[in-house]
């Protein structure tokens, strides 16, 4: 059996999408906490023996160091046959929101809720230049999903669990209650949250958190 170990910190949505990936596979891991608030990513040390990238998560498979979450996802889906899409298309439809995810959704909602939760003073203007942002990203997933069960189709796959991550923190930490404005959208995590074995992040993802000011 392949072992697992999950270099994480609480907060990070990114090391929430491995950890709940694995769970709803039936995977256990080792979690290794991190303390990222203290700049343990930045040091030579770190980016010489965990991660060169300087960035969190990194999945230590048996032997094998793995980074960047999207692959990795890819990675598990195949190997344990399952949130992988059933046909060709499905496939490629899964990268197109693995993509559009990282570069839009979690790229912008990442910066935006450490800056407002986790920052003592974040500029008024960079906050609400990335809401707008945001505002827009939301919406784009709110209207894809009124037809449809999961972002694919009726099945979840990996592009669900990669999209929902940061939503899925407490509300106060990002500010947007989405049962009020992106109904699709709340709803949506609702039927994620009741798939067996599911967890929040919180729960999957333990050790001391960073000070939160909102």
């Amino acid at each position: 059996m392949t072992s697992y170990r999950l270099h994480y910190f609480p907060e990070s949505g990114n090391s929430y999408k491995l950890a709940l990936m694995l769970t709803l596979c039936g995977q256990s891991f080792e979690p290794v906490w991190t303390d990222f608030a203290a700049g343990v990513t930045r040091t030579p040390q770190w980016r010489a023996e965990v991660n060169a990238m300087g960035e969190i998560p990194v999945l230590e498979e048996g032997p094998l160091r793995l980074t960047q979450t999207a692959p990795i996802l890819l990675r598990l889906a195949d190997r344990f046959r399952r949130y992988n899409g059933r046909t060709d298309a499905e496939r490629f439809e899964i990268l197109r929101w693995l993509f559009w995810d990282n570069h839009k959704l979690t790229g912008y909602m990442a910066t935006y809720r450490y800056l407002r939760a986790f920052t003592r003073s974040p500029d008024p203007a960079v906050l609400a230049f990335l809401r707008r942002r945001l505002d827009d990203f939301l919406g784009i997933l709110d209207d894809h999903l009124r037809s449809r069960r999961f972002v694919i189709g009726e099945e979840p796959t990996i592009a669900d669990f990669s999209l929902m991550a940061y939503l899925s923190f407490p509300s106060h930490e990002s500010g947007y209650d989405l049962a009020a404005t992106h109904g699709e959208v709340a709803t949506w995590l609702t039927r994620l949250a009741s798939l067996p074995g599911w967890r929040a992040p919180y729960d999957l993802l333990p050790g001391k958190r960073m000070p939160c000011f909102v």
